[in-house]
């Protein structure tokens, strides 16, 4: 799969507004995602987090127990686990209508006070994601093109440190 989708954070209490495009190729659990000037890729095993301003590179092994967070791989199964969930409201969105799906961490120790999920109820495809956290920072995915069987690379979600002879690397592991 490739996913184009616009990123905006926004938490009025600190005046905190962003916005950005993104773009992810996914093939099973391993993804590159292409974030605020930053790459990650996770070919499996470990994540790479590759940040050209600062010609750094940092390596970790995924851990699987230790990630609450939504990576691009789980964006379609995260809510199979540790949330409730109920149908929230449905609206109409540039001509399209959108069911939205409101998903409570049943932790209640969660940084993640909510997340609504909003279906296109015509192309059953995600349109946009958006968590409110209990800072009251609400961060907001929406997605502009969803493509799936695409031709990616082989070599995608594979890290070739002789490509990044000039970075820093940092082993976190």
């Amino acid at each position: 799969m490739v996913i184009d989708f616009k990123y905006s954070l926004e938490n009025t209490a600190e005046s905190v507004s962003q916005e950005t495009r993104g773009d992810v190729s996914i093939n099973g659990n391993k993804y590159v995602l292409n974030l605020m000037g930053t790459t990650q890729l996770f070919d499996g095993k470990k994540i790479y987090t590759i940040i050209p301003e600062d010609q750094e590179i940092n390596i970790s092994n995924y851990v699987e127990e230790d990630d609450n967070n939504i990576t691009p791989s789980k964006m379609f199964t995260f809510y199979e686990e540790g949330y409730t969930y109920k149908w929230d409201i449905t609206q109409d969105v540039k001509g399209r209508q959108i069911q939205y799906i409101k998903l409570t961490p049943m932790d209640s120790k969660a940084d993640v006070k909510n997340i609504l999920l909003g279906i296109d109820s015509q192309t059953k495809h995600i349109y946009n994601l958006i968590q409110t956290q209990d800072n009251g920072t609400k961060i907001t995915i929406t997605v502009k093109s969803f493509k799936t069987n695409q031709p990616l690379a082989k070599n995608l979600f594979s890290f070739n440190e002789a490509r990044y002879k000039d970075f820093y690397i940092n082993r976190l592991d």
